[in-house]
């Protein structure tokens, strides 16, 4: 592809209805991140950051909040791969490995140390839709992980519940479920209520208001 058919690719992606990026590059070879910077600013996103040291990318990340990293291989795979550690540590977001050509074993690695994801470098086009479906994969991992926390802390509003009205599981998540429907307010949020109250207020007889004291009691 020629230089003026290649800007008037990106110029194209970047009008496209994909979101604008946060982005966080990190590369060993400061060629290479200059080239991947063109590349994810041509595709409508911004580079927060340009990071070659492991020493700082740590405290980059922390302060940048970038929405998506990614991470390309350089000279030593070991220097990636720290960089991939000290990034994973600060970031809520995706990290990205991206390698020239598969590598096996340093894919293992990679993924040992928390990376999301591996991109082999390629077109523009299929860097933008291997980050899109990272970061969709990223958003459903995080909703799985919300859905086992409050199903976690819906176990333990029943075990609250079945020790103070003396009721069995099935009991205990019905009354949940009736002062959800009765305060307007999800079963999860009520299980909180009860679960926060619980650890608050001293026995044997606590005093709180509303639906949730009429659960306890």
């Amino acid at each position: 592809m020629s230089h003026d058919n290649q800007e008037r690719h990106l110029k194209s992606l970047a009008e496209s209805e994909y979101p604008h990026l946060r982005v966080l590059i990190a590369n060993e070879r400061r060629d290479r991140l200059e080239l991947l910077a063109q590349v994810v600013a041509g595709l409508g996103h911004e580079v927060i950051a340009r990071e070659i040291h492991v020493r700082e990318v740590g405290a980059v990340t922390a302060r940048e909040k970038p929405d998506v990293a990614l991470v390309g291989l350089g000279l030593h795979s070991e220097h990636a791969l720290e960089l991939i550690s000290e990034i994973v540590r600060e970031a809520s977001c995706p990290v990205i490995a991206l390698l020239s050509a598969k590598n096996p074993s340093y894919i293992h690695e990679a993924a040992k140390r928390g990376v999301f994801a591996y991109i082999v470098e390629s077109t523009p086009d299929e860097l933008q839709s291997a980050i899109d479906i990272t970061l969709q994969r990223f958003a459903e991992y995080q909703n799985l992980q919300g859905a086992f926390g409050r199903r976690a802390v819906i176990e333990q509003a029943k075990g609250i519940l079945m020790a103070r009205r003396g009721v069995n599981a099935d009991k205990a998540f019905e009354l949940m479920r009736d002062s959800s429907r009765h305060n307007g307010h999800k079963v999860s949020d009520v299980a909180e209520a009860i679960v926060q109250s619980h650890t608050l207020l001293p026995p044997p007889a606590p005093q709180i208001p509303s639906a949730v004291g009429d659960l306890l009691t």
